[in-house]
């Protein structure tokens, strides 16, 4: 645990975040952060695994979908809690989307689709999904609440 804190602490104490460049290859470092930080927060083998889901699905969206899968651009990942909730930021450096365009993906037409399940993913795994749209990028904010746990 103590190399976590040490290389991915962020600088205020309270998280852990790592930036990396647009590569699908990545994912893999990612999803042992996320088992990492799910380990300090003492989550279950179930929110562990929901919590790798939505990460690397979120992270693996931001470089195909926001970066364009251009290793020149940066793919920010924070983790932090406060009041109760696990708190994940995924951030890109794209142009954003309109997630009100985004098709469904339980309907008849979609069910075979290999694409356009990641947002529908991440909303069923975690308790909060916001997205934030800025000139520079977007930020997807999920949260996970902790049950049963001092935060």
């Amino acid at each position: 645990m103590n190399s976590l804190r040490e290389k991915w602490k962020t600088p205020d104490g309270k998280g852990f975040a790592v930036e990396i460049p647009s590569r699908l290859e990545e994912l893999g470092r990612i999803e042992r952060m996320a088992e990492k930080v799910a380990a300090v927060y003492c989550l279950s083998q179930e929110e562990l695994d929901n919590l790798a889901i939505a990460v690397t699905e979120a992270v693996g969206n931001a470089i195909i979908h926001g970066n364009g899968s251009d290793p020149e651009k940066r793919v920010r990942i924070a983790f932090s809690v406060a009041a109760g909730f696990l708190t994940i930021e995924v951030a890109d450096e794209g142009r954003g989307f309109d997630p009100t365009a985004l098709s469904d993906p339980l309907l008849p037409e979609n069910l075979m689709k290999e694409s356009g399940r990641g947002i529908f993913i991440l909303k069923s795994l975690m308790d909060r999904v916001d997205f934030q749209f800025t000139p520079n990028g977007t930020v997807v904010r999920m949260a996970l609440r902790l049950k049963n746990r001092p935060t």
